[in-house]
């Protein structure tokens, strides 16, 4: 896992979310920060004005002192979704984010600043829509093609520093054709981790990645929109982050014509969202 946070605001108040959140985390898992300030409209008539990021920058290094946490301070001129990918892409970092204060129209548009930053970026990436510490109870979400083991491996990481509850959640979606490896998945939802399906694979792996560094992981299964299902899981459950893979984690046509769940999730939780790209070894 990555030794250093890279923590981005514009400037905007929520950002201090991902400020706190990952001052936080650096502190649990000794972890050090560079705080990347984006300064994203220059306008040579306001030089010398007061900008926002002084505050939350003074705020900041205040909260990293106080955290007893190794920082870094770096601005940036640019728009933000494309400044922040290319400083993460430069480094060896684990991203942390907040919602950056776009405008409503500009959000009904394109979504929440977070789907182009999980686009971009390639390594891990918290989106911080809230802050919920500490973390004691943690949902991990994974897909039926494997492609979350390094979300899995990161959240585990986490989860181990926190000696937070961890359950991990299959759902298995609505299907138009009777195969006979899908009756037997929806045959198996009380069991689903004992069979030798692919999903069911899956979870064991899940399993031992999770108690493979001493964590008492439980498997939950669930059944429909997979959207509808991890958020109805969200609420019932209460947990204080969510963890999932990414879609572009497969190289291939299929996320051209597959809906971006985490993304979905990202922009309707009320909790930080933790996903990282798979990667084949």
């Amino acid at each position: 896992m990555a030794d250093e946070l890279l923590i981005a605001t514009n400037g905007y108040k929520h950002t201090w979310q991902a400020i706190e959140y990952g001052a936080w985390l650096a502190n649990s898992m000794r972890m050090k920060i560079t705080l990347l300030g984006v300064t994203e409209e220059l306008n040579p008539a306001s030089i010398d004005d007061h900008h926002p990021l002084e505050d939350i920058f003074e705020s900041a290094v205040s909260l990293f002192k106080d955290r007893d946490v190794e920082y870094k301070l770096e601005i940036q001129n640019g728009e933000a979704e494309h400044v922040i990918p290319e400083k993460a892409n430069g480094g060896d970092f684990i991203t942390v984010v907040s919602p950056l204060g776009r405008p409503q129209v500009r959000r009904f548009v394109t979504g929440r600043s977070v789907r182009p930053l999980m686009e971009k970026i390639e390594g891990p990436i918290i989106y911080v829509p809230q802050t919920r510490l500490p973390i004691k109870k943690m949902l991990v979400s994974i897909g039926g093609l494997g492609y979350a083991e390094s979300a899995e491996n990161l959240a585990f990481q986490v989860a181990t520093t926190c000696n937070a509850e961890v359950m991990i959640l299959h759902v298995i979606p609505p299907a138009d054709l009777d195969y006979p490896s899908t009756r037997e998945v929806r045959e198996h939802l009380g069991d689903l981790a004992d069979t030798d399906t692919l999903p069911g694979r899956n979870l064991r792996k899940a399993l031992k990645l999770a108690r493979g560094v001493g964590l008492d992981a439980k498997v939950i299964v669930r059944s429909g929109s997979v959207v509808e299902q991890i958020l109805a899981e969200v609420k019932e459950g209460d947990y204080d982050v969510v963890c999932m893979g990414s879609p572009y984690s497969a190289h291939s046509l299929r996320q051209l014509y597959t809906p971006n769940v985490t993304a979905e999730i990202a922009e309707l939780v009320h909790c930080p969202v933790m996903t990282a790209r798979y990667k084949s070894v």
